[in-house]
């Protein structure tokens, strides 16, 4: 195992994440409660981006303090690793990105903004996050493709669904029901042609951060 681990999948797949950080560090699934006291002590930086959140139980503060203790950096953001981040900014995990920002910031709170299923064989995503859905509302506002209170009606719609259950096609369905037959149509274009993925934009921002951190961390060590 190298000196750093990165816990991801479903924000980026492991094999877009390897084109971004080369050899610099390991590839691991969603990070799970236990994982971070197994890492070896050669583990010198943990970046977080996906965990689990139900099928076991998530990974906790405690652990991830105990790495920050004992000198390990670490880093968090996309998704389980933005909420733990905005938890523990002030203890020493460092955040990344547009999801940390907006726990932060206190803009969200519920863990369901991040939450979704997915394949655990491949790790691909089978739902659609809240808090992708919550930014793209935001700029077919700001777009004039919908107002305000209608991004507010499918917003409250879409989290008031279940976690599983919340898809773009779902999305859609609520639309059909609230925009008028205009304003559906920009709205189907803009998601079909325009939807940001603001978890796997960060899950990028945070390997970029990565692969430099190492390339740093090398260029120290043989001074």
């Amino acid at each position: 195992m190298t000196s750093c681990v990165v816990f991801l999948g479903p924000s980026l797949s492991h094999q877009e994440a390897r084109a971004i950080v080369g050899d610099a560090c390991d590839l691991l699934p969603p990070v799970k409660r236990g994982d971070l006291p197994s890492l070896p002590s050669s583990v010198r930086l943990v970046a977080i981006i996906d965990g689990v959140f139900q099928s076991e139980a998530a990974v906790g503060h405690r652990e991830i303090l105990d790495l920050i203790r004992k000198g390990v950096k670490v880093v968090g953001g996309g998704s389980m690793g933005a909420l733990r981040a905005s938890e523990l900014d002030t203890m020493g995990m460092l955040g990344i990105g547009k999801v940390y920002d907006l726990y932060s910031g206190g803009k969200i709170d519920g863990d369901d903004e991040v939450a979704l299923i997915f394949n655990p064989e491949d790790l691909e995503a089978l739902s659609e996050p809240l808090v992708n859905m919550r930014h793209n509302l935001e700029v077919a506002c700001a777009r004039g493709i919908i107002g305000s209170a209608q991004a507010d009606v499918l917003l409250a719609k879409m989290k008031g669904i279940y976690f599983p259950k919340r898809t773009k096609e779902k999305l859609i369905e609520e639309a059909a029901r609230a925009l008028d037959p205009s304003s559906l149509s920009q709205f189907e274009k803009f998601v079909s042609e325009d939807y940001a993925d603001i978890k796997r934009e960060d899950a990028i921002g945070i390997l970029r951060y990565v692969k430099k951190a190492m390339k740093d961390f090398a260029k120290s060590t043989k001074k």
